[in-house]
């Protein structure tokens, strides 16, 4: 990101600002970059977006306990996390296909081969997910989608599959109609998630 700034201004610095141009280019290691500028009085300023930064107060942590709670939690959701990326582009994938085909045969054929190629491909690896690491990936699938794992299974495979799916789940102290609460109470697991996103953690 530093470099990213640094290489912006020595922009600014180094384009030819006697000619009236809109872009700037840059040649570094060999390759040649285009940067798009204005020229205001006579001199030429770099048009730029950069992206946001989430800055975040400084973890602040009563024992020893907490902290390894925090990390623990760290840890968690960036195992679930790929998940439930995974799930949105699956999703966006399937929902794709299904609007190209005519009939419900075909939806429910198309359907249930993506659920098998699904299983194949990650089942062992979600097998290996934690009960802890299992309820973080249902909210992160709500906060991926827009919503929940329960919503999802109804519309994909019908109320019987989403009834039958969320009454293991509750089995085992899960609840697919888990919904994400970013302000509330998902707020620390929120703010890892977009650490992680920008690469600070």
């Amino acid at each position: 990101m530093i470099r990213n700034i640094l290489i912006a201004v020595l922009m600014v610095f180094l384009a030819n600002t006697s000619n009236a141009q809109d872009t700037i280019q840059l040649h570094k290691d060999d390759a040649t970059y285009v940067l798009y500028g204005i020229i205001i009085d006579g001199d030429t300023l770099l048009l730029s977006s950069i992206d946001e930064v989430y800055i975040f107060p400084q973890k602040k942590f009563k024992s020893r306990r907490d902290l390894r709670r925090y990390r623990r939690l760290v840890r968690n959701v960036k195992k679930a996390y790929p998940y439930a990326k995974l799930a949105k582009k699956k999703l966006i994938e399937i929902e794709t296909n299904l609007a190209k085909l005519e009939t419900e045969k075909a939806r429910k054929a198309y359907v249930k081969q993506a659920e098998k190629e699904i299983r194949e491909e990650y089942e062992d690896e979600l097998k290996k997910l934690t009960i802890t690491q299992g309820r973080i990936l249902i909210k992160l699938i709500d906060r991926e989608t827009g919503e929940t794992s329960y919503e999802l299974l109804k519309q994909l495979r019908g109320s019987f599959s989403a009834f039958f799916w969320q009454a293991l789940a509750r089995l085992f102290g899960s609840n697919l109609k888990t919904e994400f609460d970013a302000q509330g109470e998902d707020k620390l697991i929120n703010e890892i998630v977009i650490l992680i996103e920008n690469g600070q953690l």
